[in-house]
Parts: C-alpha cells; sequence; structure tokens
C-alpha cells in the first residue's frame, strides 16, 4: 500500500483558516491525478483542491463543513490500489468468453456529471441537492452557475444530509428557513462593522456630466472591441479620473497605521464585484500605468472569474482605493463604506438623463450622482471635495484622461 496524502492548500497571510464544502469521491473511488475532490471555502475565495495523484480514496480525514488550517490533511489516496486492480481486470478479460455486446437501453441517456464550478457547487449545498442529480450544460457536462439557480428540489434525503438546514414550517403554515452565514459572508459582515467602528466616515456628493465620455465610448466602443477584444464599459474611465485625482491628493490614496498615515507611491484600484458568495474586490495593480484597454480586459476577467469563484488570494489582497458601482444594479445614490485599511471609497451610480442648467438655459444631459466616502481621521473635507471635484472634471472632458493632463 502506498499512501499519498490530500492537503489544504497554502492561504494568504490574512486567512487562519477555511471551511470545506462538499467532498466530489467518497472512501472507494477511483480518482485521477489533478481531479477535483473537494472546493475550501476562505473568507475570500473558493479553492479547489486537486488530488495529487491517481489511485483509490481511502480516508476521508475531514469531512464536510469541517474548519481546517494549511497543511492540514484531508484525505489519503492509497496510489498502489488502482494499479493491483489492473492485472485482475485483465485476467478476467482474457476468461471470459467472446460475446456480443449489448448496450443497455439506459445508455441512450446522456450521462451526468458531478462536477460543478465552485459557485455551482455553493449553491447545489446550499439548496441541498445532490450534483449527480443536476445535468450540466458546461464543457464536458460541467455544472455552472446557471445549472444550479435551475435546479429545484433533491429528495428530501439530500436534504437532510445536506450542510443547509431544512426549512421550518411554524404551525401557521409560514416557511422560514436558518441557513448558516458562508465565511465569505461573516468575513464582510465583520469588516463592514469594523469600518463603521474605527473610521470617521464622512460621504460628500457631486454630480458628473456624463456626455463627453458617452460620445466618447459611442464613437470608438466598435473600433475598441474589434482590435482589443474586449467591450469598451464606463469603469475604465472611472478608474482613471480617481487615479488622476488621488495623484493630485495622495492623502486620498492613503491609509492610517496606528498613528501613522501610510503614504503609498502606487495606486491599487479595489473593483467592486459582485459574486454569488458575495460582495468581493479585486484589486487593479498599478492602474496608473495601465491603458483603457488593460482595465476592461482585467475588470472582465475579474467578473467572470467571481462568478465561478476562481479568484485568487493575492488578487483579492490589498488595495489603496476602492471603487463600487451600485449604477450596474440601477441605484441613483448611496453612501459606500470604506474597505479598510482604505481611507477612501468612490461610489458611483446610474446615468440617467436629467434637467441641468447650462448658461441659463434647461437642457437635457446624462447625468450621474458620484459619492466619495472618506476617513476623516487623515482626510480634511477639503481634500475629499477637491479630489471629487478632480474626478469630475476628468469625466466631463474624457480626452484629458487620454492626453494625462
Amino acid at each position: 500500500m502506498a499512501i499519498t496524502e490530500v492537503l489544504v492548500p497554502q492561504l494568504s497571510e490574512s486567512v487562519s483558516e477555511a471551511t470545506l464544502l462538499n467532498w466530489k469521491k467518497q472512501p472507494g473511488d477511483a480518482v485521477e491525478a489533478d481531479e477535483i475532490l473537494i472546493e475550501v471555502e476562505t473568507d475570500k475565495v473558493v479553492l479547489e483542491v486537486p488530488a495529487p495523484s491517481s489511485g483509490v480514496l481511502s480516508e476521508i480525514v475531514k469531512g464536510d463543513g469541517s474548519t481546517v488550517v494549511a497543511g492540514e490533511v484531508l484525505a489519503r489516496i492509497d496510489t498502489a490500489a488502482k494499479a493491483a486492480a489492473a492485472p485482475k481486470a485483465a485476467a478476467a478479460t482474457e476468461a471470459a468468453p467472446a460475446a456480443p455486446v449489448e448496450a443497455p437501453a439506459a445508455a441512450a441517456a446522456p450521462a451526468r456529471s458531478s462536477a460543478a464550478s465552485p459557485a455551482a457547487g455553493k449553491i447545489l449545498s446550499e439548496k441541498g441537492i445532490d450534483p449527480g442529480s443536476v445535468e450540466g450544460t458546461g464543457r464536458a457536462g460541467r455544472i455552472t452557475k446557471d445549472d444550479a439557480l435551475k435546479a429545484q428540489g433533491g429528495t428530501s434525503e439530500a436534504k437532510a444530509a445536506g450542510p443547509s438546514t431544512p426549512t421550518i414550517l411554524s404551525l401557521d403554515g409560514r416557511p422560514e428557513q436558518r441557513v448558516p452565514m458562508s465565511r465569505l459572508r461573516a468575513r464582510v459582515a465583520e469588516r463592514l462593522l469594523q469600518s463603521q467602528s474605527e473610521n470617521a466616515i464622512l460621504t460628500t456628493f457631486n454630480e458628473v456630466n456624463m456626455q463627453g465620455v458617452m460620445e466618447l465610448r459611442k464613437k470608438y466602443k466598435d473600433q475598441f472591441e474589434k482590435e482589443h477584444g474586449v467591450k469598451l464599459g464606463f469603469t475604465s474611465f472611472f478608474v482613471k479620473a480617481a487615479v488622476a485625482a488621488l495623484k493630485r491628493y495622495p492623502v486620498v490614496n492613503a491609509s492610517v497605521d496606528g498613528k501613522d498615515i501610510i503614504y503609498h507611491g502606487y495606486f491599487d484600484i479595489g473593483i467592486a464585484v459582485g459574486s454569488p458568495r458575495g460582495l468581493v474586490v479585486p484589486i487593479l495593480r498599478n492602474a496608473d500605468q495601465l491603458s483603457i484597454a488593460e482595465i476592461e480586459k482585467q475588470i472582465a476577467d475579474f467578473g467572470a472569474r467571481a462568478q465561478d469563484g476562481k479568484l485568487t488570494l493575492d488578487e483579492l489582497t490589498g488595495g489603496t482605493f476602492s471603487i463600487s458601482n451600485g449604477g450596474v444594479f440601477g441605484s441613483m445614490l448611496s453612501t459606500p463604506i470604506i474597505n479598510p485599511p482604505q481611507s477612501a471609497i468612490l461610489g458611483i451610480h446610474a446615468t440617467k438623463d436629467r434637467p441641468v442648467v447650462e448658461n441659463g438655459q434647461i437642457v437635457i444631459r446624462p447625468m450621474n450622482y458620484l459619492a466619495l466616502s472618506y476617513d476623516h481621521r487623515i482626510i480634511d473635507g477639503r481634500e475629499a471635495v477637491l479630489a471629487l471635484v478632480a474626478m469630475k472634471e476628468a469625466l466631463e472632458d474624457p480626452q484629458r484622461l487620454l492626453l494625462g493632463i
């Protein structure tokens, strides 16, 4: 017997422990090298744990829902078991007389795969649905997030065995369901309370006429997509405008460490992205050095991988300033909460045609309300207001962003 241990992958310095979701294999099942065995949920991402070698899963040390730390043993694989079984299969084949092989009638139906993306696996786990009962529409039968969202029901046994608590019916027939917070949701809640209790948060507002950006985008969006292979959105303009303002007012890009202020000589911009597990904030490193196309490509990549839980810990760590776009959901106005240890965050909202006064005349313009929340401990109102005005001016004259002036 040759045993290989399956270990919890290395976690980042800021992540001390993780939670196991649901095992895709059971003891006695054959496994292939690099086949995903289980997903591990941290307070930032879901990590897939592959089989380190081929063989037979001989033991599961930590079950579904267990709390684990980096390097801890999750399971053991007998790498010799598969090799030992092969000669027996060959011998049986030689001893058996040749006979016509007929496919069973059930074979006409496509086999369902239990392989699911991390996001889909999380949703099915919360619903108490066996992945094997869901037909995947992804590549090679992989269960996608949409497949999981559409999946309904599941046997009562599966629901009872699942990690989520089944629905509880009250005496008057009104249903309630108690479901534990995911590790990410609990961490987000903790950080929001930390932000509000430790920072002196104020928010300043301004309005921006988006006509210049919209006309520029309309003129070049088709050529841009053809040239760069990605759509030209609006977020890249907000990123560029934010960087321009942060360069002029460095304290807005700073952070507090005890009684010290740390001024960052780089611009790592966090982009808030919604995912099935909650809000995540991947980081655009050195955003000042990125072109509009590079920013759009990274944002598109972040959004796609956030849906499947594929963002890495490094991509979610750090950041000197954040941008949250509630406008994609139709928000008109909000007061975003600072992402510690950062000292400011920009909230952008839905662009709508609104009446405004220009040269004494009422005209209709596409307007967006900007909100800058800041830590008043180190950022005075003057710097906050001027920084937001600088963003407004850059957006209303987007050619300045392209020329760097």
